[in-house]
């Protein structure tokens, strides 16, 4: 049963609206002032309030905006006389729902209340689907110490308007992250486009981008809008930035700074208010360095930064993310395949995966599609199984090597082996190799590594 609290200072209107609310079914609290209503909200939790505009003491504009303090999604109408309606519009603007004037139609009154109650209903559903979206985007990207890290940092700058980095290798997910980002964001229900830098020719980079004019080239039969402006009040993914020409570099920067852009072949100004997000499979400060990204752009873009761990360096996922793409070429391909032999799981730990995740999903939907017995096997898997690093002893014996120098050799392999899967990371190195960092340290140093 839905709650509504009247707040009005005249007992009469207190009856009355009491007896037309309970005869429709709604439980009704009464009070007559500011504090009173306050209190209500703070203890009851009401559906809506139904606020007076005129009362003693505190009025009711003060009252709202209190009211919004402690619940921002309560929803107020408020109750004015007639000729008060400026009043109400003030208060409309402030974050009430709507309005009735005295004297009112009570089916006009109730069809408020429900239209009301409809609103904040779907509000708290796609509130729901929202909350569900990323639960199932969490189990999609995993739960790893740098996922989590990854999540954490999504969830603090996602409420901004700040320009975000997302670096990592091809397939990593930097696309997910940014719809997250999107998702959580104040502009959730503005537009969210993605463009690949990578995937325009040259010539057609900045049409792409800004849009052009009718005639501005041939071919140019109308005038077309860029992502820019299909973006406006929303979000634009700019995946992998490094491949755009040097010219597209400075109108971007530009556009950027002004917030404002041109249409090739146009002298119109254009405003756009555009949160922007950037991929790249490559580090832009290197790109930076090697002359191949403008310095004054990457500091411009630089407001952020995440970066996305390869599927190697986090395989207690892989089991996690197995399963959900299981699970989801099951319902694709119309399969029961119900999960994983122990040596099919061992295959899939053990594998390097140079195409992360997308290449995983890709393996299992294969796999789904291939099983017709109850769980995936070893040979459902189409993957390269031999080691990334496979070590050979006989290559390292010779009839004139001593044995001082055959150990040497062995282990200087063993540590170059063990640093390029950990990623040059020596602790994570050290902690595969069963030996502390330290002594990691100075047998690179004795070996000249």
């Amino acid at each position: 049963m839905e709650t509504i609290l009247i707040v009005d200072d005249n007992k009469d209107m207190q009856f009355n609206l009491s007896n037309i609310l309970k005869d429709e079914g709604y439980e009704v609290i009464a009070v007559g002032d500011g504090r009173g209503a306050l209190k209500e909200v703070k203890m009851r939790s009401p559906n809506i309030v139904l606020l007076d505009i005129r009362l003693p003491g505190m009025d009711g504009m003060k009252i709202l905006e209190e009211m919004k303090k402690i619940n921002k999604d309560l929803i107020e109408i408020m109750i004015t006389a007639y000729g008060d309606t400026k009043d109400a519009v003030k208060a409309m603007k402030l974050g009430a729902f709507d309005y009735i004037a005295k004297p009112f139609n009570n089916e006009e009154l109730i069809l408020t209340i429900k239209k009301a109650l409809q609103s904040q209903y779907l509000s708290r559903e796609v509130e729901s689907l929202r909350k569900s979206l990323w639960e199932k985007t969490t189990k999609v990207v995993g739960e790893s110490p740098q996922i989590k890290h990854v999540l954490k940092q999504v969830k603090i700058i996602a409420p901004t308007n700040m320009t975000v980095i997302l670096q990592g290798e091809s397939g990593t997910g930097k696309e997910l992250i940014a719809q997250m980002i999107y998702q959580n964001s104040l502009r959730k229900d503005k537009p969210f486009i993605a463009i690949d830098c990578g995937a325009i020719p040259e010539t057609l980079v900045e049409s792409e981008l800004f849009g052009y004019e009718k005639g501005a080239f041939t071919g140019a039969d109308a005038q077309k809008e860029g992502k820019f402006e299909q973006a406006n009040e929303g979000t634009l993914l700019l995946d992998e930035i490094t491949n755009l020409p040097e010219a597209a570099q400075v109108k971007l920067l530009r556009v950027i700074q002004e917030r404002r852009l041109q249409h090739l072949g146009g002298k119109k100004d254009i405003k756009v208010d555009v949160r922007i997000v950037v991929a790249t499979n490559t580090n832009l400060s290197e790109a930076v360095r090697a002359g191949k990204f403008r310095v004054d752009l990457f500091h411009r873009l630089n407001e952020f930064h995440i970066a996305l761990s390869a599927i190697k360096e986090r395989k207690e996922d892989i089991p996690i993310l197995a399963k959900y793409f299981l699970d989801e070429a099951n319902q694709e391909l119309n399969k029961k395949v119900k999960g994983f032999s122990a040596r099919a799981m061992k295959l899939l730990l053990d594998y390097h995966w140079p195409g992360n995740v997308r290449e995983l999903k890709n393996v299992i939907k294969r796999a789904v599609l291939l099983t017709e017995t109850e769980d995936v096997l070893p040979a459902h898997l189409s993957i390269d199984i031999k080691p990334q690093n496979e070590f050979k002893l006989e290559k390292h014996l010779s009839n004139s090597a001593s044995f001082k120098d055959i150990i040497r050799k062995i282990e200087s392999e063993l540590i170059k082996n063990a640093l390029e899967e950990a990623g040059g990371n020596k602790s994570k190195a050290a902690r595969t190799m069963y030996i502390n960092r330290k002594a990691l340290y100075r047998k690179m140093k004795s070996l000249g590594l």
